[in-house]
């Protein structure tokens, strides 16, 4: 049905194109349109499908940047982000960097007053770029298989750039250790259950809202995402967070403390006698690092989507394998807006 659905776009186009052709050099378009529409009726036969390679590639880059669009509804955190996709140009966004706030004078009785010069300055952000690798689909996969070949493969590449971009956009949202405004918490509890860490416990999250509130952080939009080690220790030895570890109506984990939490396997990692985070894609070291829940402000933060492009070559360009080779480039970006309003809880190491 698809591939009756295309080559019908492709003929419509082709007669049309043909139509407007034949009327600007005088010829009825009735003509025009005959002609074209034969030809395409007649290019399979003949290997003429430059038309239909074109627009089968812009089918499918529509169906991959809606599938982008829309799958992130299904990370709570990510979708609690302000998007910026508006003020986005050729992948590139730019912000004024405040300079900061004037001061204040009480009860001046010094004149002139004076001046304070307070400088802002433009602050281009260019977006990360996510390329999958080639993928091989011969000529027999895409037209003689009992299913659909190359929709199979265009989802395959969108969740493996997907899986990559929210793990990268955690990994920037969390501090890059523990300073007077970017607060890292140590675990505080009794040896874990696998014994490789100290858990997590309520006091431990009530230290961290405890920094947000020293730094003003407004209560409403404060995001706790938690990792699995603290999942886990939390329904182990928290008889409450379990009873409220879903909430029915909305099927999310219950508020804590202020918090509106969530839960992601890909959180990153510390570590743990420095409080510093590891650079993004470096192995954790069982010795030393352990993995952390990160916090964050969310109006403070933005992610922006850039451009997605579908590269599709043709198996008449390797007429040796007869084979079509596809692979996507996209554009994503998940940043704090300023190095602030975000915070981590550690798994401290378990006592010997």
């Amino acid at each position: 049905m698809r591939k009756f659905v295309l080559f019908f776009g492709m003929l419509l186009c082709s007669v049309m194109g043909g139509g407007v052709i034949a009327a600007s050099v005088g010829l009825p378009a009735v003509i025009g349109g005959a002609v074209t529409g034969g030809a395409s009726l007649l290019s399979p036969l003949f290997g003429i499908d430059g038309l239909r390679a074109g627009v089968y590639t812009e089918i499918w880059t529509g169906e991959m940047i809606k599938a982008f669009r829309t799958s992130v509804e299904s990370i709570g955190w990510l979708n609690r982000i302000r998007s910026y996709d508006q003020f986005a140009n050729n992948d590139v966004l730019h912000f004024v960097d405040i300079g900061g706030d004037p001061d204040v004078l009480i009860n001046n009785t010094t004149y002139p007053i004076p001046v304070q010069i307070i400088a802002d300055a433009d602050k281009a952000i260019g977006l990360d770029k996510y390329q999958t690798k080639q993928t091989p689909i011969t000529d027999d996969e895409l037209y003689a298989m009992s299913y659909d070949k190359m929709s199979s493969m265009i989802e395959r590449h969108r969740d493996s750039i997907n899986e990559k971009k929210y793990v990268k956009a955690l990994h920037a949202l969390a501090p890059a250790g523990n300073t007077d405004k970017t607060p890292v918490i140590l675990t505080t509890g009794a040896n874990s259950a696998d014994g490789t860490h100290k858990a997590i416990t309520r006091k431990d999250i009530i230290a961290l809202k405890k920094g947000f509130d020293k730094l003003r952080v407004p209560t409403g939009g404060r995001i706790l995402v938690l990792c699995p080690d603290h999942v886990a220790d939390l329904l182990e030895n928290d008889q409450k967070f379990a009873e409220q570890y879903h909430n029915y109506t909305t099927g999310k984990i219950s508020n804590l403390y202020g918090f509106e939490v969530y839960e992601y396997t890909d959180c990153p990692c510390y570590t743990v006698s420095s409080k510093s985070k590891l650079a993004f894609g470096s192995a954790a070291d069982s010795a030393t690092d352990r993995q952390a829940s990160v916090a964050f402000y969310a109006p403070r933060m933005m992610k922006v989507t850039g451009s997605t492009k579908m590269y599709y070559s043709e198996s008449k360009t390797d007429p040796a394998n007869q084979q079509n080779m596809v692979n996507f480039r996209h554009y994503f970006i998940c940043l704090p807006l300023k190095n602030e309003a975000i915070g981590a809880i550690v798994s401290a190491l378990a006592a010997s």
